[in-house]
């Protein structure tokens, strides 16, 4: 699997250092949220200027805000390499989608674990990626919560049934357990905050969950 750090959880006061501790992942998650979408509010489009400057990682792009229309050609002039979306936010989730594509980004769509992953069949052989989420968006430490095994499973049976090339990420509670559990049912991008930043030997325990 492919792991992707989400740096919320990390120092910001020396984000530089903190972001060159997990150099030894391939992709970097930005977890932007608006406090309209979900309660809290983090950073906006001007993070992946800042972070581009030193750091040539796979830019992972959620974007847990409303109306994300209006937003993507923020994240798309400033590198974004992914830029995902919540389907609860979009009026026009696949119109959103093309339009990403068409600036030559990947497009991502995230649900929340209440809803139902059969809202995205209709999506789901545009999409680059499908980001479900296993707590609730908008805090980082919470607990993993297992209906997303059913979700992953599912998307995991149609990729293979109708030979779509999505990925599937999930995002929420990832430590080695739950890893693993994830792993087993189709889940190529593992998102993790805390259990990552909580530790000195960063780059180690990336490398230990990309092959749990």
């Amino acid at each position: 699997m492919i792991c992707a750090p989400s740096f919320l959880s990390s120092n910001f006061s020396k984000l530089k250092q903190e972001i060159l501790s997990i150099n030894e992942a391939k992709w970097l998650h930005f977890d932007v949220m608006d406090g309209l979408f979900v309660s809290n509010t983090t950073y906006d489009h001007q993070m992946l200027k800042t972070i581009g400057e030193f750091s040539n990682q796979v830019f992972d792009c959620h974007l847990m805000i409303e109306k994300p229309e209006k937003y993507v050609d923020n994240y798309i002039e400033n590198g974004a390499d992914y830029i995902t979306f919540h389907y609860e936010a979009s009026h026009n989730p696949l119109k959103l989608i093309q339009y990403i594509q068409s600036k030559g980004v990947k497009a991502g769509i995230s649900i929340k674990p209440n809803t139902r992953v059969e809202v995205l069949d209709d999506l789901l052989e545009y999409l680059d990626l499908i980001l479900i989420m296993s707590v609730e968006p908008g805090k980082g430490g919470q607990k993993f919560i297992p209906n997303a095994l059913d979700k992953i499973n599912y998307l995991n049976n149609i990729r293979t049934q109708k030979k779509y090339e999505y990925l599937i990420e999930v995002d929420g509670g990832i430590q080695f357990d739950t890893a693993k559990m994830v792993k087993n049912v189709g889940c190529d991008v593992i998102v993790v905050g805390s259990f990552i930043f909580n530790q000195s030997n960063r780059n180690q325990i990336i490398k230990e969950l990309e092959n749990v």
